[in-house]
């Protein structure tokens, strides 16, 4: 059994004081609301991953619509997610703490869209009808990297104009196209016909830092929403955090989900692509085995991205809603992401059987890392040898004693991260 070394990342924090007064300070300074009348029906989107503060946003841009005289409603803008049904997509939001009650304002689910014809690449463009139906529609999201495709715009307000606000049928017709243009230019060739139709008034972008802190809220008036995201997408990059080492042989992952990442575990991350592509982002440390142990009950059994693993502990399976993920497989159509990988009923079984496919004869040779998540990667244990690969200019230092792994009767780990 390898011995392990907790270690600690130092990264920047970035993390504002007051989320709330952040984003009211912003909006209130920005244009968003200039050529908004009062008593005007605003549409308020937000999604399904795990933003942090996320139902403290929310509630700071409803608070400001009201100040402006506006009604506010939320609606979700999230695809297939939820199961794929108004019903889940509405107790999302509601985990999250974002409800009737604690919004005071309506929250409106639905999957009846409209259609606004085509793009000039020939996509057709559909949205949610409650929303169209407002007199003008304001976005929310976290901007940050997308965990399957690279670009200048990836994950953001810009997306959910297109994927989110087109609700599930929307998001079959763009990743459909996306097969054959790219995702990114699906999503600005949408996303460009939606604001040309007049309804969208803007957007509030979130940033987070490496520790997924909040760490700065950014308001998008609908004439600069794309060219502004580009800006701040650059900055998100920036500040990632990443896998302190060249390479590992086995990664241990303790719990993946929706919450975390689109995928279950941030791609770029793992190092893994969405059609069984191994090692495929040149900056990200190359990962021979991934082991994960767990699913994150934010997730609500939807266990899309299972097929990353090469390996799952049962608990993990336990958990597993099949058609929550089959929806959000189907729907993306990266069905290989949905595959059912090993599967064993402890971590001895599972840890063993990647430890013994990874080409090394001598077990003191194997690499090991222990995550949480790839949200979290502040706190991460490593084996000796894989410390010893650790770049003298990264910001990392020993966070404890070292230990061994350990198992107790039943095969599972002694020591969960």
């Amino acid at each position: 059994m390898p011995v392990l070394v907790p270690i600690r990342q130092n990264f920047p924090h970035r993390a504002l004081n007051d989320v709330a007064s952040a984003v009211r300070a912003e909006l209130e300074q920005s244009s968003v609301a200039s050529h908004v009348p009062p008593g005007a029906r605003i549409a308020v989107g937000a999604g399904s991953r795990g933003v942090s503060n996320i139902a403290a946003v929310v509630r700071a841009t409803v608070d400001f619509w009201k100040s402006r005289g506006c009604r506010p409603f939320i609606f979700p803008a999230m695809g297939s997610h939820g199961a794929g049904t108004p019903e889940g997509q509405a107790s999302v939001l509601a985990h999250y703490g974002i409800d009737e009650h604690t919004m005071e304002c309506p929250v409106i689910s639905s999957f009846d869209v409209v259609s606004l014809g085509r793009t000039k690449l020939g996509i057709e463009v559909v949205a949610s009808r409650d929303a169209w139906a407002s007199d003008g529609i304001f976005l929310v999201n976290r901007i940050k990297w997308h965990t399957s495709f690279a670009g200048a715009i990836e994950s953001g307000v810009t997306k959910m104009l297109a994927i989110g606000l087109g609700k599930i049928g929307g998001a079959r017709i763009y990743h459909a196209h996306a097969k054959k243009l790219g995702m990114e230019t699906v999503i600005r060739s949408v996303a460009e016909h939606v604001i040309e139709g007049g309804k969208v008034i803007g957007g509030l972008g979130i940033l987070e830092d490496a520790y997924h802190d909040t760490a700065k809220v950014a308001a998008l008036p609908v004439s600069s929403l794309i060219r502004c995201e580009e800006e701040l997408l650059r900055v998100a990059k920036s500040w990632m955090a990443r896998l302190p080492f060249p390479a590992v042989d086995v990664l241990i992952v303790d719990e993946m989900g929706k919450n975390i990442s689109g995928t279950g575990v941030d791609l770029k991350v793992v190092n893994r692509g969405v059609m069984n592509m191994f090692n495929p982002w040149p900056d990200t440390a190359r990962v021979e085995r991934i082991f994960v142990r767990d699913l994150s009950t934010l997730s609500y059994g939807n266990g899309n991205g299972i097929g990353v693993a090469d390996v799952v502990h049962d608990r993990l399976l336990e958990k597993f809603n099949y058609n929550a993920g089959m929806v959000n497989a189907v729907t993306s159509g990266s069905l290989t992401l949905m595959r059912v990988p090993l599967h064993f009923a402890s971590d001895r079984e599972c840890f063993e059987v990647v430890a013994n496919s990874v080409g090394k004869f001598d077990p003191e040779d194997i690499t090991v890392a222990w995550i949480r998540n790839t949200l979290e990667l502040g706190s991460i244990a490593v084996s000796r040898n894989l410390l010893e690969t650790i770049s003298g200019d990264s910001e990392v230092e020993v966070a404890g004693p070292e230990r061994t792994l350990e198992y107790d009767a039943s095969g599972d780990f002694v020591n969960s991260w």
